[in-house]
């Protein structure tokens, strides 16, 4: 089938949404799929793509368009349900917290997103009940869900060397660098563009903010450990590469500021394991002791929170004209966290956490989830 391209007025289209909205208000979920798709035809989408957030076949998004077509917005009449919505039994809403949580594709739809129309449909497939849209919020608040962006996570996870460095070779480390009296220190290094990076933020509706940028791919790196027991910063910046002789420059300085036995957790980047990191190792042996996080697991370095809190601050929505206006934000905000420690000690939560179910004694609190 040739694919049909439909143009509508400004005036149409705003009549389409206020239907939207209607639908949506009245509950009236076939007719809030039959106005998805419409709109996403409209803005050009072919219907094999229009349909998906609707949950329909193609066949049932042409029938749709010929009606429009035929009828206008005049044949869309919106099918008003009042009353309060029936209630889930106890059994019910943990059977819709087990689906949710399996997620869209698994309960039948072409997408990976839940959105509250989607969850009405299964409510109302499932447990032949009608819930209002603007409800489902409140209803997936109180089945323990929050609406969130989600995250990357390596397909290259090995999950029992997770569990075995949670369970155990973290422990241990912990224990020995505590006998020793020494630094226990969380290592990894960053990289911040000049040409910035976007954040969230507040502005007028309708009024995108609008950040300058100079396009230039230069950026500065910066090498940077932080302690668990005290949430002692070091940190250092370098315009030039991220390599070996760089890596050893920055631990060389980080051995003359300190006495105390190093336990250095670090992961597994290339330079990390190069021949002469490696020499420089057994060299300062006596002080400088090593282990390595599970491969692919930045989750599990908390010194990755730091370098999300120095990019809200030093470079998010920022505009950098020069390359010395970046460094100057970024060593602005680095040596305002190295004077708050206790807020950098914060970022360990996972392992503080799971330090103080081993001191209550719950195997349970304690058990490691890879």
């Amino acid at each position: 089938m040739l694919p049909i391209r439909i143009r509508l007025r400004g005036a149409t289209r705003k009549e389409l949404e206020r239907t939207a909205a209607q639908a949506f208000r009245a509950g009236d979920v076939r007719l809030v799929q039959r106005v998805t798709v419409l709109l996403g035809v409209a803005r050009g989408e072919p219907m094999e793509q229009a349909v998906v957030g609707a949950g329909v076949s193609r066949a049932t998004g042409y029938v749709w368009l010929g009606a429009f077509l035929a009828e206008g917005v005049g044949g869309l009449r919106v099918r008003w349900r009042g009353g309060r919505p029936t209630k889930l039994t106890a059994t019910q809403r943990q059977r819709l917290a087990e689906l949710i949580t399996a997620g869209p594709e698994a309960a039948g739809f072409p997408t990976g997103c839940w959105h509250a129309l989607l969850i009405q449909q299964v409510i109302a497939r499932e447990f032949g009940v009608q819930y209002n849209v603007h409800y489902l919020a409140q209803l997936l608040g109180t089945l323990g869900f929050s609406f969130q962006k989600a995250r990357f996570v390596s397909d290259h996870l090995d999950d029992v060397a997770r569990a075995a460095w949670l369970a155990y070779r973290w422990p241990a480390w912990r224990a020995q660098a505590a006998a020793a009296g020494g630094l226990l220190l969380f290592g990894d290094e960053a990289s911040f563009a000049q040409w910035g990076s976007l954040g969230y933020t507040w502005a007028p509706i309708g009024q995108q903010p609008i950040v300058k940028t100079t396009g230039r791919r230069k950026a500065y790196k910066v090498f940077g450990l932080i302690e668990y027991f005290s949430g002692r910063l070091f940190y250092q910046g370098l315009t030039g590469k991220l390599n070996a002789a760089s890596y050893l420059a920055f631990l060389t300085r980080v051995l003359e500021q300190t006495t105390e036995p190093l336990f250095l957790v670090q992961d597994g980047a290339p330079y990390h394991r190069a021949a002469s990191v490696k020499a420089f190792f057994a060299q300062h042996g006596a002080r400088l002791h090593v282990t390595h996080l599970p491969s692919y697991s930045p989750d599990y370095n908390p010194i990755e929170f730091l370098w999300r809190a120095t990019k809200r601050t030093a470079t998010h929505n920022r505009y950098f004209p020069e390359f010395g206006d970046l460094i100057g934000s970024v060593e602005e905000a680095l040596a305002a966290l190295s004077q708050q420690p206790q807020r950098v000690q914060a970022l360990f939560g996972l392992y503080l956490d799971q330090m103080a179910a081993d001191e209550s004694g719950d195997p349970a609190a304690s058990a490691p989830a890879a």
